[in-house]
């Protein structure tokens, strides 16, 4: 790479840093974690065009679900949805920097990913030593030899030139810097009259929070350094990432076919009787729900997080296997893709069970967040079962990679679309208006997310209507937390969901002052039907 190149990508790599501490440092995540997002790919693009290394075609479609999840953490309040999508958003970067120049992720396996993670770790943590620390004159090995050493030259990826010495006195002042400045500290809490001496050269600073100016400085350079590494792996490495195809193969499937066999045929045989025997007991529904002595509620109960996991661990032994096993003839490949469709279909059938034990779950208790996540997982842990049937069926095991992608791709846009806490409002008022009792309580505890649904529902029910009244309560307890919390806020924090919610309970003011709040020992109350109901957020309320 060209010194001049090298010179823009150090410039970038401390300007993104530099501008991850005012966008993040003691602030709340707002529109910040967009626009990082944002100048991180700005910054990629650009030195492309300086480099003129140009990303492949397929790793632009990669912008697409990048933008979309950054974009996300703006409108989105909700904890998991919002964990969700700086995890796909951060993915997707890390999938960038892997195949920026070969495009090559939509072939890599789980293995692929794995290993090519690894690798890429250990790049973006050499490759700045490689093309940015200066290199220093060596003597000979012989001592008696006179000759002048000639100066060790950069010559990474293709550049040459002596190092200059002001970028030796520049690294050498960037590692001085918080080994003086540490040490000064502690002279200045040992010595009064050295630290006020220390106070008045350095006026212009501070020195109160010297410890706190020491660490931001050093989390700037650090993330600087990784971020030039980086940038330096997918400009320089990219192309040259390996895959588990044929002969590039880490490793070769050790396991004998008939011992895989044997494997998912004893889970088949166990998964078969189990369904039969538990057939009517699955799938009875209300009809059945005094079954053995069961109530209602244990019905609802029990089991479900097993059946779940056995549906998943089940579902990773079968990838396992396929993992592993030799299968080279016809004979034995028609065996275990046999087995194992068997064994994915069994699983779907269970999986099925767990659904409506979760669907009776909800009838009885109503909608929480654990429950609406859980929902929507196995809808598309079912997807990814019926993918791997296809895929076995076509003995295409390895686009598993690819569809392990897109499905989490899609969990990822469906709890955005469904915006969990206002399908929670919805739900459990719905439930409410058929007789069912609405937990007041969970619902103020939800996220401002869920107060476009509030509004609607508070709306939606006529003035004279006990229903109406519980709504309005949680719109008032969630009115007088936002107000708590609506201090002035640096513009990174500045958040959709908190915008969009602060007009509507401007906009509803009025009709809520019906519902007068009160405060005891520090925390919010609402007196509805002669009953006190505290305000309450976060993860409180019981699931």
């Amino acid at each position: 790479m060209h010194k001049n190149n090298l010179t823009l990508l150090a410039i970038l790599a401390v300007f993104l840093a530099w501008s991850f501490d005012q966008l993040f440092w003691q602030k709340a995540v707002g529109i910040s974690f967009s626009l990082f997002i944002l100048l991180c790919l700005v910054a990629g693009l650009i030195l492309s065009w300086r480099t003129e290394k140009f990303p492949a075609w397929s790793s632009l479609l990669l912008l697409a679900p990048v933008l979309y999840f950054a974009g996300m953490t703006f409108l989105r309040l909700e904890p998991f949805t919002l964990l969700v999508d700086f995890g796909l958003a951060l993915a997707g970067m890390l999938v960038l920097s892997l195949t920026w120049l070969s495009g090559r992720w939509w072939r890599y396996t789980l293995s692929d990913y794995a290993l090519n993670i690894l690798r890429w770790a250990g790049s973006i943590l050499v490759k700045p030593f490689q093309f940015f620390l200066p290199h220093q004159n060596r003597e000979d090995a012989n001592p008696s030899d006179t000759q002048t050493p000639e100066p060790v030259q950069v010559e990474s990826a293709g550049s040459s030139g002596r190092v200059r010495p002001a970028l030796s006195v520049l690294l050498g002042l960037l590692l001085a810097f918080p080994l003086v400045a540490l040490l000064a500290a502690l002279l200045a809490q040992a010595d009064p009259l050295f630290a006020q001496q220390l106070r008045n050269l350095l006026q212009f600073f501070d020195l109160d929070n010297i410890a706190e100016y020491i660490f931001r400085l050093t989390y700037i350079l650090i993330l600087a350094f990784l971020l030039s590494g980086v940038y330096l792996h997918a400009l320089l490495q990219s192309p040259e990432e390996k895959l588990s195809t044929g002969e590039s193969s880490w490793y070769s499937p050790f396991l004998g076919w008939l011992s895989a066999v044997t494997v998912l045929a004893c889970v088949d045989v166990l998964f078969t009787f189990f369904v039969a025997v538990q057939f009517r007991y699955f799938f009875g529904g209300r009809s059945n729900i005094a079954l053995d002595g069961f109530t209602y509620a244990e019905y609802a109960r029990r089991g479900f997080g097993e059946l779940l996991a056995v549906a998943f661990i089940s579902f990773l032994i079968f990838l396992g296997l396929s993992a592993i096993t030799s299968r080279q003839q016809t004979r034995s490949r028609w065996a275990f893709s046999t087995s194992g469709i068997v064994l994915v279909a069994l699983v779907a059938v269970i999986l099925v069970s767990a659904f409506q034990r979760l669907l009776l779950y909800e009838a009885a208790y109503g909608f929480t967040r654990i429950r609406t996540y859980t929902h929507v997982f196995m809808l598309w842990l079912g997807l990814l079962l019926v993918a791997t049937v296809v895929l076995e069926s076509l003995g295409t095991m390895r686009r598993f990679g690819l569809a392990f992608v897109l499905v989490a791709l899609g969990f990822g846009v469906t709890l955005n679309t469904l915006n969990v806490d206002a399908f929670i409002v919805r739900q459990n008022v719905a439930r409410a208006a058929r007789g069912e009792e609405l937990d007041i309580a969970y619902l103020v505890s939800l996220s401002d997310d869920a107060v476009p649904a509030l509004s609607a529902q508070f709306d939606a029910y006529p003035e004279i209507s006990p229903l109406r009244d519980q709504v309005g309560a949680v719109m008032a307890c969630r009115s007088a937390i936002h107000s708590a919390q609506d201090r002035s806020q640096p513009w990174p924090s500045y958040h959709a969901s908190h915008a969009r919610a602060a007009n509507l309970f401007a906009e509803h003011q009025a009709a809520l002052a019906a519902y007068p709040m009160h405060q005891v020992e520090g925390r919010w109350q609402v007196t509805l039907d002669g009953q006190v109901i505290a305000c309450q957020q976060g993860w409180d309320a019981q699931d």
